[in-house]
């Protein structure tokens, strides 16, 4: 299974275009917060079509409310607050949006992947059998749009250059 990673997308629907394509090679998607604005929501749902999808909040995503009213109307959008805990394919996925949580969540040892954002900086390393994963930012505030695709089979990184 190939999970997709995006984070702080912060309403840049130009790049997320871009990113949908590669996005639908992947059987689930994560964001790792920063979407802001509830027609992200849409735009995501709408492009990726039947692929669950699963968000958390990070620290700019403002209308909890609207984008939690827009996700109501796709079955595939699961809102998991500031985290979540998935079961994919087998693995032990984490996801929440700050470095210092995801650092302290991937030494734990209760996860075989820890996904985050915010500090906009694509980053891949091990903490013992954990993959740490920031996909970096689609935006593109600090010049390099990305995204990433886990094989979760092999914990293979594949970063996307958008």
């Amino acid at each position: 299974m190939v999970l997709g990673v995006l984070s702080d997308t912060h309403d840049n629907v130009w790049k997320l275009d871009v990113a949908l394509p590669h996005l639908r090679r992947a059987q689930a998607v994560v964001h790792c917060g920063d979407l802001c604005a509830p027609f992200m929501v849409r735009r995501l749902a709408e492009g990726l079509g039947e692929r669950p999808i699963h968000i958390i909040w990070g620290n700019n995503d403002g209308d909890t409310f609207l984008i939690g009213k827009v996700a109501a109307g796709y079955p595939m959008v699961n809102l998991h607050g500031p985290f979540a805990e998935l079961d994919l394919a087998g693995r032990r996925v984490a996801v929440n949006h700050y470095p210092e949580i995801a650092r302290g969540l991937a030494r734990s040892g209760m996860y075989d992947v820890v996904c985050y954002g915010h500090d906009h900086t694509a980053h891949e390393s091990r903490e013992g059998d954990c993959l740490l994963l920031n996909p970096g930012e689609v935006m593109g505030l600090n010049g390099r749009s990305s995204l990433a695709l886990v094989d979760l089979a092999d914990l293979r990184v594949e970063f996307v250059d958008l």
